[in-house]
């Protein structure tokens, strides 16, 4: 549930402009992560300040920073969920073939404790997630266990470049996991990447990654070509 206006000037220390612009940043990432913001919604600067009872600037700031990440894209009428063709897609799922396995490698190979154990916490809620049939649970437990992982490569540059392709991830996720069958092979391959990551071995993380996206791409192309996306 979305954070109110007197939620926000509740919380103690969150009327410095900063504060505020960062509670906007996390709740309209969280909401669009969950699909709660739409492909017809348009977010506006002035209406996200009134919602939240901020000045014009931290909500602008927020949403600025939404468009750098990629879930966002600027129109004339305000921001807007990019809309991502086929070929689109299919481009992006080429560049990820040739950079996730190689940032997986180095994660795997500079893994802390921490990002080892943040790994274990999204696959075993992505392990609960799938027990009880619950999709959006599942794509959550998703977001969380790239992160974790996405967090843990050194090289900063690299990192920033895949994380800009968080709208094409997140339309993935969101178009394939409604099949079953996908969620088992997803699950799976979360397991087959943990067990990687956690081994600290690079060259299984790579192979392992390869094929994650590997899956990712052909059940994306089965959507499309039954006429889902």
């Amino acid at each position: 549930m979305r954070a109110s206006a007197a939620e926000v000037e509740a919380d103690a220390g969150l009327s410095k402009p900063e504060s505020l612009r960062e509670r906007i940043y996390l709740d309209l990432r969280r909401r669009l992560q969950r699909s709660e913001i739409g492909p017809s919604d348009r977010l506006v600067d002035t209406e996200i300040a009134a919602e939240y009872g901020a000045s014009r600037m931290p909500a602008r700031e927020a949403l600025m920073r939404l468009v750098h990440e990629g879930y966002l894209t600027g129109s004339t009428r305000g921001f807007v969920i990019p809309s991502l063709s086929l070929a689109d897609a299919l481009e992006i799922f080429e560049i990820r073939r040739l950079l996730e396995p190689r940032a997986a490698a180095l994660a795997a190979r500079d893994l802390t404790d921490a990002a080892a154990a943040a790994l274990t916490d999204a696959l075993a809620d992505a392990r609960a997630a799938e027990a009880k049939g619950d999709v959006e649970a599942l794509i959550l437990a998703n977001i969380a266990f790239r992160a974790a992982w996405l967090g843990a490569v050194g090289n900063a540059r690299l990192a920033a470049t895949i994380a800009r392709f968080v709208d094409q991830v997140q339309a993935v996720r969101l178009s394939t996991l409604r099949d079953a069958e996908t969620r088992r092979v997803v699950l799976a391959g979360l397991e087959r990447l943990h067990d990687a990551f956690l081994r600290r071995d690079a060259v299984a993380a790579a192979d392992r990654m390869a094929e994650f996206v590997a899956h990712a791409e052909r059940a994306f192309r089965a959507l499309h070509d039954g006429g889902g996306a």
